[in-house]
């Protein structure tokens, strides 16, 4: 039986992604910046509660809690659990609760120990399970392929994108190549190396470059530093000489947005394909043209989605701008919620750019060839 190339060669990608991913996986971490004592953590359910130390006030609560926990070699241990008044790190345990606990080396049955967080790792892998079992029923061979590469974008961003930005390189720079990566993987992998999967890449890649391009220049003229994202205090204490926070924030826009772009470059390009397998005699300016229609079609909604996808992010801001009976055009005007305009617009500028680019792409690589 003859193989195509392009089947062929989704094999070859695929062997290859999994050589990268055990590679990964195998991979150290990023550096470690901060020298602290860090306790093991283990796993252990609350037998007993005891809030008698613990004062309301108001919506928050202040003081120790005191738990007593068993571990699951049926060991017990009195622990705490130091709330501080912070609605978003405090958390209040209750009987029948299971909790990450810190075991420190030298441990007796007199260690007090400290409660950290609730443990959630067995719900996240049957999320995980659940989905990765819908995707793959769902999807058949495409919907593993799809799951190989989501879990291979996770490494990536873990094991070349962090260390490589703290151990100084650009996060603009790095992030773009490695969305150039993950961009290739995914769409080659899903389309092969057809025409349809060059002109999704083409248009993906040129569409995320403009978005770097903006992104940079808006963020600099609207003095948008990247200060406003999270722990980022933490970070430049950590790592004060290297990292650059305008860099970081750049990256991440690009980086969010990739996404929503590979989506709507192979959206087009698969409707270019429809076209000229209908008509083989088709050129390249009507091609061009019915990608752009293609486009149109699609990307309101994207832009849409893209915008609500960061809303979802800073709703408590808005709600707090709100509350205070602050105008809109002040609280547009603070930097949390201009950085956040930033990323909406730059996204959706990625978006509404890389229809043009694909359909561009798409004509002059289905028009100057033969018919599959």
């Amino acid at each position: 039986m003859k193989i195509s190339f392009s089947k062929l060669s989704t094999i070859f990608l695929s062997l290859f992604l999994a050589v990268a991913t055990i590679y990964l996986i195998a991979r150290p971490g990023a550096n470690i910046l901060v020298s602290a004592p860090i306790n093991a953590t283990i796993n252990a359910e609350v037998i007993d509660v005891d809030d008698s130390s613990v004062e309301d006030l108001g919506a928050v609560r202040y003081g120790t809690q005191r738990l007593r926990v068993a571990l699951s070699d049926g060991r017990e241990f009195d622990a705490e659990n130091e709330l501080r008044a912070q609605v978003e790190l405090d958390k209040l345990f209750k009987k029948g609760d299971s909790v990450v606990v810190e075991l420190p080396e030298n441990v007796n049955n007199d260690t007090v120990l400290f409660a950290r967080d609730y443990w959630r790792i067995g719900w996240a892998v049957a999320l995980f399970a659940l989905f990765a079992v819908l995707l793959c029923a769902f999807g058949g061979w495409t919907g593993f392929r799809a799951l190989f590469t989501f879990f291979f974008s996770c490494l990536a961003v873990w094991k070349i994108l962090v260390p490589a930005v703290l151990n100084g390189a650009s996060a603009a720079l790095v992030s773009f190549l490695t969305v150039a990566v993950l961009t290739a993987v995914i769409v080659f992998l899903v389309a092969g190396f057809t025409r349809v999967g060059v002109s999704a890449f083409l248009g993906s890649i040129i569409g995320v470059g403009v978005s770097l391009i903006l992104a940079w220049f808006f963020s600099f003229v609207m003095y948008i530093d990247g200060a406003t994202m999270p722990f980022v205090q933490q970070l430049v204490n950590a790592n004060a000489d290297i990292v650059s926070l305008r860099n970081i924030f750049v990256g991440s826009v690009i980086l969010a947005s990739s996404g929503a772009v590979m989506d709507l470059a192979m959206d087009i390009a698969a409707g270019m394909a429809e076209v000229r397998r209908h008509n083989p005699n088709v050129g390249f300016k009507d091609l061009f043209l019915s990608g752009c229609r293609i486009g149109r079609a699609v990307v309101g909604t994207m832009t849409t989605t893209l915008l609500l996808a960061y809303s979802g992010g800073y709703l408590t801001l808005l709600m707090v701008y709100a509350s205070e009976g602050v105008r809109p055009i002040d609280f547009i005007n603070t930097t949390l919620v201009s950085a956040e305009v930033v990323k909406t617009l730059v996204g959706s500028f990625g978006l509404v750019l890389v229809a043009p680019f694909t359909a561009f792409a798409g004509a002059f690589v289905f028009s100057n060839h033969n018919r599959d």
